[in-house]
């Protein structure tokens, strides 16, 4: 890291990855907090011997190069205190994270804190699980809740969440019905294989879900099984904390608040199989299928299709199961919306880019997979982007919400909306096509960061600030309210 770096870091004044530390004679107490919620969210950069005025709006006077006094022992007290272990629980930086540079004639400490793999989670601080996890936002370093170091700690298990022995709930919790459907697909995906003629017992065992305990000879249905094929009743009765919701709010007239809804009504059994069987088809109907022959076999499946049950199997397989939510699944006229309980266990870059994630319910990922459903590791997210890419949709958006314990999937279905509400026909045509997108997304979303509109665009935030400087000079934006509670105002010309 350079001069030039830091100079550019401090300019851009992302809080949510970089921390400014005086520290002027030593390692700041606080500093453990930071690299705790660095390692447990994406990552960040550390800069010792820089302070910063919060209060200061404008990123180019907020920070001041004040230079600690002596680096090579601050460094030493830093390596000494990160490898005894009694301060933090592991240590995730390596001789090039840490870096002493000089600023405008002052020595400056630059840390770069990595995010942990989440088998390494969570990193805390002062032998303390609980009150020692932090997280990053916005505003600074948080507590994580007892929920959330929880679900890092199911995370860092590396055989899933769904096998579990669910005690007492056996066969007579499954609905033999919904099993039968499973297994005339099963056969249809694998005509020779040999667990077609095992009894529907015989058959959950070799899918993982039902479990024979070896020890005291106890069995059962596994958290796959039942929630799986299970009838409405039991599953329900175990996971009271959970549910399934379909709704399409596409093709309204007036006043009308949906046009389909798929609840826990009574008219169906409420498990994942059958969620599946009958959401899939009503998201994907409206998808053309070109008129394409495969010999004399009529073939209809497009690559969008398979992009559909791709994300639809990701928001299942990636759920965690054990927190308060909802598996959601919303249709709209220009985008379908995926949302499932949990956080990535990845960073969105690397889930983009196909990085293999082990999914928090392997079992049903298996039995997925027998059906057709659910890509090899690590291919099935660049399946969706491929998919959408040939359409020239609007690139997926993967966007993780830590304050809903919630992970969302956004599937454009249309090339763009073009602003119409607030600004002009004839302005809109002097405006770049990314002005008119980032407009756009201020429409949807007032009170929408820089920062998340530099994910949804794939483009850096200093683009994203030249732009809506720009967009201000025009008179066509203004910024209403602070930086923390205030939002974006399309101004009428």
């Amino acid at each position: 890291m350079t001069e030039q770096d830091i100079y550019k870091l401090l300019a851009d004044g992302e809080r949510v990855t970089l921390e400014c530390k005086k520290a002027q004679n030593g390692v700041p107490n606080s500093l453990w907090e930071t690299y705790s919620a660095f390692a447990n969210t994406n990552g960040g950069i550390l800069l010792l011997g820089v302070y910063e005025n919060v209060a200061e709006k404008d990123s180019l006077m907020r920070f001041t190069i004040t230079g600690v006094e002596d680096a090579d022992k601050i460094r030493k007290d830093l390596w000494n205190t990160i490898n005894s272990r009694e301060k933090v629980n592991v240590n995730l930086l390596h001789d090039e994270d840490v870096q002493t540079i000089s600023v405008n004639g002052k020595e400056v400490i630059a840390i770069n804190v990595p995010r942990a793999d989440y088998n390494l989670r969570p990193v805390y601080i002062n032998n303390n699980l609980m009150r020692g996890t932090y997280r990053r936002n916005h505003e600074g370093d948080y507590h994580c809740t007892e929920q959330m170091i929880k679900m890092m700690v199911r995370d860092a298990y590396e055989d899933g969440n769904d096998r579990m022995f669910l005690e007492y709930y056996t066969m007579d919790d499954i609905d033999i019905p919904t099993l039968e459907g499973y297994r005339v697909m099963f056969k249809t995906n694998n005509p020779e294989h040999i667990w077609n003629s095992l009894d529907h017992k015989e058959f959950l065992m070799q899918l993982g879900g039902y479990v024979v305990n070896r020890k005291d000879g106890t069995e059962g249905l596994t958290i796959a099984g039942l929630l799986m094929f299970g009838k409405g009743l039991p599953v329900r009765e175990r996971f009271d904390y959970l549910r399934m919701d379909y709704i399409d709010k596409s093709n309204l007239i007036g006043d009308q608040r949906y046009s389909d809804r798929l609840t826990y009504d009574g008219t169906w059994e409420n498990n994942l199989f059958n969620f599946i069987r009958m959401v899939v088809p009503r998201l994907t109907r409206d998808i053309p299928r070109p008129f394409q022959m495969d010999g004399i076999i009529r073939k209809d499946d497009t690559p969008q299709h398979k992009a559909v049950r791709e994300a639809f199997t990701n928001m299942i397989i990636h759920a965690d199961l054990m927190l308060n939510g909802l598996l959601r699944v919303e249709k709209y006229d220009d985008r379908f919306v995926l949302s499932n309980p949990g956080l990535l266990k990845l960073p969105v870059e690397q889930i983009y880019a196909g990085g293999e994630s082990k999914a928090r319910n392997q079992r049903m990922q298996h039995m997925l997979r027998m059906i057709g459903y659910g890509e090899n590791l690590g291919s099935g997210f660049p399946l969706i982007l491929s998919a959408w890419n040939e359409k020239h949709w609007l690139k997926p958006e993967l966007v993780e919400q830590p304050e809903l314990m919630q992970v969302k999937l956004i599937l454009h279905i249309e090339n763009r909306v073009y602003v119409t509400k607030d600004v002009t026909k004839d302005v809109t045509k002097e405006l770049t096509e990314r002005q008119q997108i980032i407009l756009e997304f201020m429409q949807a979303d007032g009170t929408i960061t820089i920062s998340e509109m530099s994910q949804k665009t794939n483009v850096t935030e200093r683009t994203i600030k030249r732009d809506i400087e720009s967009l201000t000079e025009k008179g066509i934006l203004s910024r209403e309210g602070g930086r923390k509670e205030g939002r974006w105002v399309i101004r009428k010309i």
